[in-house]
């Protein structure tokens, strides 16, 4: 098992969970944050420090496509392990559905 990051972060992107991962295992999209799977040591610190519940663990039914976009952008993004501040519409943006379609970006972010 491993957790992963969902939806929901898009154009959120608290970083409340980079600051507790004791492996560093985030990476830092535009607006979007990923974990490398190979990396996480399940420990879970991260999911209830998300103020946007948007990390997961891969155990849970229908998440197979979110392994794929954290494995994939893990491996091109910069890691992050310093919290920032959250997008300016973060908190408009908690819940909205269907954020990936709308807004996903495949640009990286600044990392640390």
């Amino acid at each position: 098992m491993t957790y992963i990051v969902t939806d929901n972060c898009i154009r959120c992107k608290y970083t409340d969970c980079v600051e507790v991962c004791p492996v560093d295992c985030f990476y830092e999209g535009e607006n979007f944050l990923v974990i490398h799977p190979d990396e996480c040591i399940d420990c879970g610190v991260c999911e209830p420090e998300c103020p946007a519940e948007a990390i997961k663990p891969d155990t849970e039914p229908g998440l197979d496509k979110w392994l794929q976009i954290n494995t994939e952008y893990a491996k091109v993004w910069p890691n992050i392990t310093v919290k920032r501040d959250p997008l300016p519409e973060a908190k408009e943006m908690d819940g909205v559905p269907g954020k990936f379609d709308k807004y996903f970006s495949t640009k990286p972010g600044s990392g640390d």
